[in-house]
C-alpha cells in the first residue's frame, strides 16, 4: 500500500490514496508536490547543498493515474543551484516547479520559535471526521489538531504524520514528508464553507531555513479571503525539535 508505484524512470502510477477533496477522480497536490520533491533529490544530487526553496505553478487538476515526472537542471552552481520539475499526463502539462538548493556551510544560529505544541494524543473525531475520512490523501495521514479542527472555519494547528510510503518499496524521507503536508493549509485553516465554496490552490511555494528531521509535521495555518475572487493561504511549519520554515498558497475562490 502507496501513493505510487514507480513504473520506470520518472514514471509512476498514482493510487486512490493520493485522492483530492474535491474530485475523487484528481489528486491533493500534496503528494503531487511529494513526488515532485522525491525526483528532484536523484537530480544532479551534491553533496553539501540542500533544498531551501520549492514553488509549485498548478496548471490544473492533476488525474490519479499514470504521471511522468522530468527534471532539468536550470544553473548548477559552486554554491547554489536551480532546478526544475514538470508533471505530466499523456501529452498534458499539469503543473511546474523550480527549486533552489544552498551550500551547507556554518552560520551564527538565530532564536527560533519552538512547536506551538507537542503532538497530542488521536483524536477519534480528528480520525473519523470529513477530513480523515472522506478522500484519499485524507486517509493516509494521521491528523492530530491543536487548535482548530476539521470542521472548523478559521486559523489551525495540526501536526500530520503520513502512514503509508509515497513510493512503493522506496523509503520516505523528512523533506518529503513536509512537502506532501505544506499543501494542506488552505484545508485545515478554511475561511469559507467547502459546500458552497472552492478555495482552490494555484501555486504552493516552500521555504526552509534548515532541513526537516524526524516523522510529525506541524503547520500553523491562515487564510484570508480578498473582496474579489481570491485568498491566501500562510503557514508556519515545524517539527518536533522547533520552526523550519514556511508555506503560502495563493487561492481561486468561487462559489460552488
Amino acid at each position: 500500500m502507496s501513493m505510487y508505484t514507480r513504473l520506470a524512470t520518472g514514471r509512476y502510477l498514482a493510487s486512490e490514496h493520493t485522492q483530492g477533496p474535491w474530485d475523487p477522480a484528481t489528486q491533493h497536490m500534496g503528494p503531487v508536490t511529494a513526488l515532485i520533491t522525491h525526483e528532484l533529490a536523484q537530480t544532479a544530487p551534491r553533496p553539501g547543498l540542500e533544498l531551501s526553496r520549492l514553488v509549485v505553478d498548478v496548471f490544473g487538476p492533476v488525474p490519479v493515474g499514470e504521471l511522468e515526472l522530468r527534471t532539468d537542471v536550470i544553473r548548477d552552481g559552486k554554491r547554489v543551484q536551480c532546478l526544475a520539475a514538470s508533471v505530466w499526463s499523456g501529452d498534458r502539462e499539469h503543473c511546474r516547479a523550480t527549486a533552489w538548493r544552498i551550500r551547507e556551510s556554518a552560520t551564527p544560529v538565530t532564536p527560533v520559535a519552538a512547536p506551538p505544541a507537542p503532538v497530542p494524543p488521536r483524536s477519534e473525531a480528528d480520525r473519523s471526521s470529513w477530513l480523515g475520512s472522506g478522500f484519499g490523501y485524507g486517509r493516509a495521514l494521521d491528523w492530530r489538531f491543536v487548535t482548530g479542527g476539521p470542521m472548523v472555519t478559521g486559523p489551525a494547528t495540526v501536526w500530520g504524520h503520513v502512514s503509508m510510503p509515497l513510493v512503493e518499496g522506496e523509503e520516505i524521507t523528512p523533506l518529503e514528508r513536509l512537502a506532501l503536508f505544506a499543501d494542506s493549509g488552505n484545508g485545515i485553516s478554511h475561511a469559507l464553507d467547502f459546500q458552497t465554496h472552492l478555495f482552490v490552490n494555484v501555486d504552493l511555494t516552500i521555504s526552509l531555513f534548515r532541513a526537516p528531521a524526524g516523522e510529525w509535521i506541524c503547520m500553523d495555518a491562515t487564510t484570508v479571503i480578498g473582496p474579489a475572487g481570491r485568498g491566501l493561504t500562510r503557514s508556519t511549519l515545524y517539527d518536533e525539535s522547533g520552526e523550519v520554515g514556511t508555506a503560502t498558497q495563493t487561492l481561486f475562490v468561487a462559489p460552488r
